[in-house]
């Protein structure tokens, strides 16, 4: 859910249809974790699994309604572009494996604050790896986000490490994302593609090896949702990745907080976590953070 990951895809000026694409792809975000919190009582890692297996389909049903198929077969035949495709599979299933036991294990606020947090760590990421130049509303900020960081840290006596692996693992998912050369559609297909065999292996497993699987051991209900786990997985990003391309790299800047905002109401007035003292000062400081980074890219946008 980053600018980032759809930057070579940048618009100069915004579309109706973009707009109704992103907003429905960040509004499914938003609600995913009343999603999640439904099947909290099947571990993480077998929701993963039938999160990559049951997109696999769904990816291969849009390639081949888009007529894509053959930029498939071309990755398939080069080592770089499969150990590319490798890195972000292992990114992208870190980040659901860490999304999905915290909103099962009561740490949704957690996870708002890391997708908070990862525009401002995309921001640290291309100064540091990309040279990139910092402004100065960057620099403050990155340092408000690390603040933000810091009081957590002290409060928990540790540091806040789900907000920072989803942060952390969205944030390099979107940058190697970018140099992978297959459009969005083609990527997501190829990622699920790599991860499917171990998927599977592990769904057998469970099924038929240590029983502890929930696919249809346990009722129709168990198995549905399992079923949805890959409805409410791809259609979100092949709803964003069409409209991001229909829209300005800074509208989709500001529209990306409407998922983490979400995320946030529902885990205090519908999952009603507590937000303690610490969390009352690190929210507004990564808020205000957030502010300086939408000013200055709306800034640098008039600019151009």
């Amino acid at each position: 859910m980053s600018a980032d990951a759809s930057a070579s895809f940048i618009k100069n000026e915004d579309s109706p249809r973009g707009f109704a694409f992103a907003l429905t792809a960040y509004l499914l975000w938003g609600f995913l974790p009343i999603y999640m919190k439904a099947v909290a009582h099947i571990s993480p890692a077998e929701v993963i699994a039938h999160r990559i297996l049951w997109s696999l389909p769904l990816a291969g049903i849009v390639l081949l309604v888009l007529g894509r198929t053959q930029d498939i077969k071309v990755a398939l035949r080069s080592p770089r572009m499969l150990a590319m495709a490798m890195m972000t599979a292992a990114l992208i299933t870190v980040n659901w494996g860490t999304y999905v036991w915290a909103i099962g294990a009561g740490h949704s606020l957690d996870a708002a604050m890391g997708y908070f947090i990862n525009p401002l760590f995309s921001i640290f990421l291309g100064a540091v790896l990309l040279k990139e130049k910092l402004q100065p509303l960057q620099i403050a900020a990155i340092c408000l986000a690390g603040l933000a960081v810091i009081v957590l840290a002290f409060d928990s006596g540790g540091i806040p490490w789900v907000a920072l692996t989803l942060a952390f693992s969205w944030g390099f998912y979107a940058l190697f994302r970018k140099t992978l050369p297959l459009g969005p559609n083609q990527g997501f297909f190829l990622e699920v593609l790599i991860l499917s065999l171990p998927a599977l292996l592990y769904i057998l497993y469970l099924e038929f090896v240590s029983g502890e699987g929930h696919f249809y051991r346990t009722g129709f209900s168990d198995t549905a949702m399992l079923l949805g786990c890959g409805l409410i997985t791809a259609v979100p990003l092949m709803i964003y990745a069409n409209g991001a391309k229909l829209l300005r790299l800074s509208t989709i800047g500001i529209m990306q907080y409407i998922a983490p905002t979400m995320i946030f109401l529902i885990a205090v007035f519908v999952f009603h976590e507590e937000m303690g003292t610490a969390r009352m000062i690190a929210f507004p400081l990564i808020w205000a953070g957030l502010f300086f980074y939408s000013w200055s890219m709306l800034r640098t946008t008039r600019g151009r």
